[in-house]
C-alpha cells in the first residue's frame, strides 16, 4: 500500500471529458446500505479527527478500536491497522472483529487483533518478530483465518482459532499456497485459494500476477498445485484467461512469469461475488515510462475465464484531476486498493490515495463485462491517511473500514460507518 504514482495530465484531460453520467439510475439506493451518493471528494480543510469521513445523508460514524484502547506500537508510531475479517460461520459468528496490522521494520514484528465486538475488548491475537507488512485477511469456509505479509517472497499463515474462545488461536505457515507479495486473498465455495502478487508486472517484467491455489485436499493448505492466470486477447490484460502451471510455490512470481502468466501493475485486493473474481489493479499500464491513467478493478468470469475491465477512469468512471481545493479539480477514481461485497451484492472500492475516496459499483447487467455505474458513497478528510480494509460483517448495515498511517498522533483505528 505504497503510494508510489505517476500522472499523464494530458492523458487524464483528453478522456475526463468522454465519461458518462454515473449518478443516472437510483440502484444505489436500494438494499439495507442504500445511499444517495455525495457530491464530490472530502477536503483536507475540514477534517475533524472525531468524524473524519464525508458520507451521505443518514450515516454515522464511531470507532470501533482504536489506538485509545490498543496501542500495540507505542511512542507515537502508528498501528496502520489494514484489513478486516470477522469469524463468519460457527458459534457467535459475526462477533469477533479481525485485523492486521501493516508495520514494516519494527522490533516487535507484525501483529494480528482481535475485537470482541459485544464487549468491546481488544487484544493482541497473534505477533511475530519475523512478520512483516501483514495485510490481506479473510474467513475460509472451514471456520480458520488466512493471513499474509506483503513484501517481496512474502509467507501466507493460517490462523486456527480455539474452539472456547476465539479470541486465541495458533499459527500455522502455509507456503504450498505461494511465496509472493501477498495482499488479496479470497477462498472459492470449492476450497481454492486465490491471491495475487503486488509487483508492477508490466512494468519489471515479472510477476504482478493473479494465482489460483488448488488443495489435495478440501480444507487442507498443506499441500497442493498453484497456477497463474495468463490472458490472452487486447494486450492490457482483458481478453480469454487460462490457468498456466503448476508453477513452484517457492518463486512463485519468477516460475509464473515463465510459464506465461499475465503481469499486471500491483494488484492489491481481491473479491468473489457469485461467480465472478474481482481484482484491484492500483496502477495503470506504463507508456514510454508514465502511467496512462491511475488503475482499474478486473472482473474475471471464473467459468469462462473472461477478463474484463469492470471499473475503469475515463470509461465508466470519472477521471481524478488536481487535489480538493485545486482551481481544476474534479473527484474522479484513483489508484483502486481495497474491495468488498455490499450486502446487496455490489462491489464496493477504496482508494489508495488522499482523498481517500468510496466508491460503489452496479452489478453488470448487460453482461459485457464492464459495471454499468459506479458511485461515490464516502471520502476521507485526513490529510495523510487512506482507508483500508473495507468489509462488511453480520450487519448489513455496518461498514468497517480502517484509518491507516493517520495525521493525528495514535490516530489508525477500524471505524464503523453505519446506516442508521
Amino acid at each position: 500500500m505504497n503510494r508510489f504514482k505517476l500522472t499523464a495530465l494530458a492523458s487524464i484531460m483528453a478522456v475526463c471529458l468522454a465519461v458518462p453520467t454515473v449518478y443516472a439510475d437510483k440502484e444505489h439506493k436500494t438494499g439495507p446500505f442504500g445511499f444517495n451518493p455525495i457530491d464530490s471528494s472530502a477536503s483536507s480543510a475540514t477534517w475533524n479527527p472525531a468524524s473524519p469521513w464525508k458520507l451521505p445523508e443518514g450515516f454515522s460514524q464511531r470507532i470501533v478500536s482504536g489506538e485509545a484502547d490498543l496501542n500495540i506500537y507505542n511512542n507515537g508510531r502508528n498501528d496502520w491497522n489494514d484489513m478486516n475479517a470477522v469469524n463468519e460461520t460457527g458459534n457467535h459468528a459475526g462477533r469477533y472483529l479481525y485485523r492486521t496490522h501493516e508495520v514494516r521494520g519494527v522490533p516487535e514484528g507484525g501483529a494480528v487483533s482481535v475485537v470482541d465486538l459485544k464487549t468491546g475488548e481488544a487484544r493482541v491475537l497473534a505477533q511475530n518478530v519475523t512478520w512483516t507488512a501483514l495485510d490481506g485477511i479473510v474467513w475460509t469456509p472451514w471456520g480458520s483465518l488466512l493471513m499474509a505479509e506483503e513484501n517481496t517472497n512474502g509467507r501466507l499463515f493460517e490462523i486456527v482459532l480455539d474452539e472456547h474462545n476465539p479470541m486465541y488461536g495458533t499459527v500455522y505457515e502455509r507456503p504450498a499456497v505461494g511465496l509472493l507479495a501477498h495482499e488479496g486473498i479470497q477462498v472459492g465455495n470449492d476450497g481454492a485459494v486465490y491471491v495475487v502478487d503486488e509487483f508492477r508486472g508490466q512494468k519489471e517484467g515479472y510477476g504482478g500476477g493473479i494465482y489460483k491455489f488448488v488443495p489435495d485436499s478440501y480444507g487442507d493448505l498443506s499441500t497442493g498445485k498453484l497456477y497463474m492466470l495468463k490472458v490472452t486477447g487486447s494486450g492490457d490484460g482483458t481478453g480469454r484467461g487460462e490457468w498456466v502451471g503448476a508453477i513452484d510455490p517457492y518463486t512463485a512470481s519468477q516460475s509464473g512469469t515463465t510459464a506465461g502468466g499475465t503481469g499486471y501493475n500491483r494488484p492489491e485486493d481481491l473479491q468473489i461475488i457469485s461467480n465472478t473474481l474481482y481484482a484491484a489493479i492500483t496502477e495503470g499500464e506504463y507508456v514510454a515510462g508514465k502511467e496512462s491513467y491511475d488503475g482499474r478493478v478486473l472482473a474475471i468470469d471464473l467459468t469462462s475465464l473472461e477478463v474484463s475491465n469492470f471499473v475503469k477512469p475515463g470509461i465508466n468512471v470519472p477521471v481524478e484531476i488536481g487535489k480538493p481545493g485545486d482551481a481544476n479539480f474534479q473527484t474522479g477514481f484513483d489508484n483502486p486498493d481495497n474491495l468488498a461485497v455490499t450486502p446487496d451484492g455490489k462491489l464496493m472500492i477504496i482508494e489508495d490515495n488522499v482523498p481517500s475516496d468510496i466508491w460503489v459499483a452496479s452489478k453488470d447487467k448487460n453482461s459485457d463485462g464492464i459495471a454499468d455505474q459506479v458511485w461515490l458513497f464516502g471520502s476521507l478528510s485526513d490529510p495523510e491517511a487512506e482507508g483500508t480494509g473495507i468489509y462488511f460483517g453480520k450487519d448489513p448495515k455496518t461498514l468497517f473500514v480502517n484509518v491507516q498511517h493517520s495525521a493525528k498522533q495514535d490516530g489508525d483505528a477500524t471505524w464503523a460507518i453505519v446506516k442508521e
